[in-house]
This record gives structure tokens, sequence and C-alpha cells, in this order.
């Protein structure tokens, strides 16, 4: 028997780590480039790279971990409501749970019936999945959201931070503008890929976004650094 691979059990780390990724490099990149542009010393250009690094990382994990939690929350929550639910008043919870499958094309009788057979198994799990669209494919994870988040954002900042280093003075900006649009580009395939979704929409759904940044940064960067007569 043919087995189909499907993307939708990475939805949960995929979102963190590419939205940590494409953030960390995005970000770091931009800074780099609008203190480069205040024409600051190397020194300091990678001062402030790492510290918005350590900084970004932190930010990703507290505020996926917070966002996530609150998720979380919301589906303990109804789960609660749920179970209440199923205590008080079951054969009214399985006549709703009937009527679900019946709009998803049943007929009543077999809608009944595969609703009796489901909360036989496992009511609370049925409601669940196909009343409030929770199951553990999608289910809110605070801890691995935050991890995947913090990981992926160092990870993209280290890669404009490298370039900051290697990179000659006088060509700092360019470099690190040049190596982030591919250090984007290759983030939005490989994100695409993984998600099973268009890699060249991926590609430059990043890559635009990207430079729009590091084009404001840098024109702030020039304007406040500019010395004033």
């Amino acid at each position: 028997m043919r087995k189909e691979f499907h993307h939708s059990h990475r939805i949960g780390w995929l979102r963190a780590a590419v939205l940590g990724a494409n953030d960390g490099v995005v970000s770091t990149a931009s800074l780099v480039i609008g203190v480069a542009s205040a024409h600051a010393s190397r020194g300091d250009v990678l001062l402030a790279g790492v510290a918005g690094l350590a900084a970004g990382a932190m930010a990703m994990a507290a505020g996926e971990y917070v966002s996530v939690s609150s998720q979380a929350d919301t589906e303990k929550a109804d789960l609660v409501i749920e179970q209440k639910g199923l205590d008080i008043d079951e054969p009214a919870e399985r006549r709703e749970l009937a009527d679900i499958y019946v709009e998803r094309g049943l007929d009543a009788g077999l809608a009944q019936q595969v609703a009796a057979q489901l909360m036989a198994h496992d009511a609370l799990g049925a409601h669940a999945r196909d009343e409030l669209g929770i199951s553990e494919t999608v289910r809110a994870r605070p801890l691995q959201a935050a991890a995947a988040s913090a990981a992926s954002f160092t990870v993209g900042a280290v890669m404009p931070l490298l370039t900051a280093v290697l990179a000659p003075q006088t060509d700092l900006t360019v470099c690190v503008a040049a190596a982030t649009l591919i250090f984007l580009a290759v983030l939005g395939t490989l994100a695409a890929q993984a998600g099973g979704a268009n890699k060249i929409k991926g590609a430059l759904r990043v890559t635009v976004w990207g430079a729009l940044a590091m084009a404001v940064t840098a024109g702030v960067g020039a304007l406040v650094g500019a010395p004033v007569s």
C-alpha cells in the first residue's frame, strides 16, 4: 500500500524555526548595515551585531513562549468546557458531533454511528479534534516553539555577523547586504521545501522583505551618522 507523506506535522516547529531564522538574518544584517552606514568602526559594528543577536534570541524565545503558552491555555480552557459538557449531557454532545459529520457530507444515520463509536473510544479527543480543531499535530507546545525560535534566530544572526568579520571595511555594507540576500534566498527555499510549498515564491518573499528592511536601516544610519554643519 502506498503511504502518502504529509507536511502538516511540521507546522509547529517549522513556523517558529523559519520565523526565528528569518528575523535573525534580517534584523542582524539590518543592524550591522545601519551602524556601518553611520561610519562606525568595525569593532562598533560587531559589538552592535553581537548585542542584537543576544537580545533578539532572547526576545524571540520569550515572545514565542508567551504567545504559544496563551494558545495552550486557551486550548486547555476549551477542553475543560468540553469535558463539562460531556459530563453533564453526553447524548447532546454526541448529537452535536454527529451534526458536524453531517455537515461534512455523511448521512445522518452513518454520522450518528461514527460519533457513537468515536466517543466510545475517546469522547474528549473526538470533540477536541472535530469540534475544536485541536490535535496532536497542531497542538501548542510553548517550550518547543521557544527553543526553535531562539536557536534558529542565533543561526540566522551568525551569518551576517561572520560576513561583517570577513568583509573589507570599505565594502562591509555591500558585502553584508549581498550575502544576506543570498542567505535569505536559501532560507526561503529550504523553508518552502520543508513545508511542501513553492520554492521560488518562498525565496522571493523573504528576499524582498529583507532587502526592504536593510535599505530602510541603511538610510536611517546614513542620516543619523551624517555630520551636522
